[in-house]
């Protein structure tokens, strides 16, 4: 008899933790089933163009080449959404800035509350074979729906 409650008890010692660690690990999508998150899409705008007008002779051969990636960010999570190569050409041949590359993208399911955008490039120079590279980038930060970058070559 004494056994049977000792059985008994232990039975429902672990019943008890067995349904704590089911309910903990269920809370996160039990909650998102319950009140699903809110997702918004923005809107990010680049610009690319030259800031000199390279005609010095030195010039002549130098190309620039870009990248241009967007990256969601969410707690330590990190996942590229849209990425973009523009092909090496001469300095001289960027546009100016009153006629600037301009691209538009859109980012859909972006959760605005727990999630931000990094909009990075990497920007590569070469100059008969010397290469230089520079890395930037802008944030779009939570609650901005639009954001914007201008990219000087």
């Amino acid at each position: 008899m004494l056994q049977m409650t000792f059985m008994k008890k232990q039975i429902i010692g672990a019943a008890v933790v067995v349904i704590a660690v089911m309910l903990t690990a269920w809370s996160k999508p039990l909650n998102e089933m319950i009140a699903p998150e809110k997702t918004i899409s923005k809107n990010i705008r680049f610009e690319i163009f030259k800031t000199d007008n390279y005609t010095s002779s030195i010039y002549n051969d130098a190309s620039a080449k870009l990248q241009v990636t967007v990256v969601k960010v969410r707690g330590t999570e990190r996942c590229v959404v849209w990425q973009k190569n523009y092909d090496a050409k001469l300095l001289s041949e960027y546009p100016s800035a009153a006629n600037a590359i301009s691209q538009n993208i859109i980012i859909p399911n972006v959760a605005d509350n727990k999630e931000h955008l990094e909009v990075l490039y990497t920007l590569t120079y070469d100059s008969k074979g010397s290469v230089m590279q520079l890395q930037d980038g802008a944030v779009i930060s939570k609650g901005a729906k639009n954001g914007n970058l201008s990219i000087n070559i």
